[in-house]
């Protein structure tokens, strides 16, 4: 009788979270999340959920802490370098041909690695103020620290050395982004999951993030990606997130994790 009860508390905190804060915990892979939820609420010593979301009501730092853990922020610069000299050898190229201009949107990005790799990558084809990349991401904090643009040591393992020579300068033990890539990202807050998707963009990169969420949430978001593209646009995902029939959403592989928005 106990789980049961627990069970509906736990129904009861999501609603109230996507009353107040917007984001629609059901659309998660409920035995990821409730796992997740259920060991952050112990560790800050909280036996209920209910008293958990009072207290996430009248504390900033626990409430930006909770949105943090929903959206697991991992991430590096050059993540899975592989890809990324599969877009920028085989993609890019292409996509680029007849553009003056490329529109990209990194989506959930973090702490802003992937657009900031993404404007590095992209200064091999343009100047720097042909560049405008938009990132996204539903949790403050991130966007904030995307903002500013220091970065450890770790995260730029991946990092062509002329890059970081280029666009990094050292203090101590972090590195700083250079305000000329900086410029050429906008971070916004959204929801993937029930904010407007905008658009078209030549290039949409979201990455390992959809995995946590239900099937029918990720066909969704699938499906507002391809609506979003421009035509012959690229969708670049994460290697969790293959799509296993694209042709039900509209694309056609190009590569191992690449897709192109198929013509009508």
């Amino acid at each position: 009788m106990g789980e049961l009860f627990k069970m509906s508390e736990y129904q009861s905190f999501i609603k109230w979270i996507y009353k107040d804060i917007g984001v629609d915990l059901n659309l998660y892979k409920e035995k990821q999340m409730k796992r997740r939820l259920t060991s952050l609420r112990d560790r800050r010593g909280f036996n209920n959920f209910k008293d958990y979301y009072d207290a996430l009501n009248n504390d900033d730092a626990l409430r930006q802490e909770f949105l943090s853990r929903i959206t697991i922020n991992v991430s590096q610069f050059y993540r899975n370098y592989k890809r990324w000299d599969i877009l920028k050898n085989d993609i890019l190229p292409d996509l680029l041909k007849s553009k003056a201009q490329v529109k990209v949107w990194s989506a959930a990005c973090s702490t802003g690695e992937e657009p900031y790799t993404m404007a590095m990558l992209l200064s091999d084809f343009y100047d720097l103020d042909q560049i405008s990349i938009l990132a996204t991401d539903i949790d403050d904090g991130a966007i904030e620290q995307a903002k500013v643009g220091v970065y450890s040591e770790k995260s730029l393992s991946e990092v062509p050395q002329n890059k970081i020579e280029r666009f990094f300068t050292k203090e101590g033990s972090t590195y700083i982004m250079s305000d000329e890539i900086k410029k050429t990202v906008t971070f916004k807050k959204h929801n993937l999951l029930a904010d407007d998707y905008g658009g078209p963009y030549d290039l949409i990169v979201c990455r390992n993030v959809l995995i946590y969420f239900t099937e029918d949430a990720k066909r969704k978001v699938y499906q507002k990606f391809n609506e979003a593209l421009t035509p012959q646009g690229i969708l670049f995902v994460g290697s969790t997130e293959q799509l296993f029939r694209p042709q039900e959403n509209n694309y056609e592989p190009v590569h191992t994790f690449f897709y192109k928005k198929m013509g009508h």
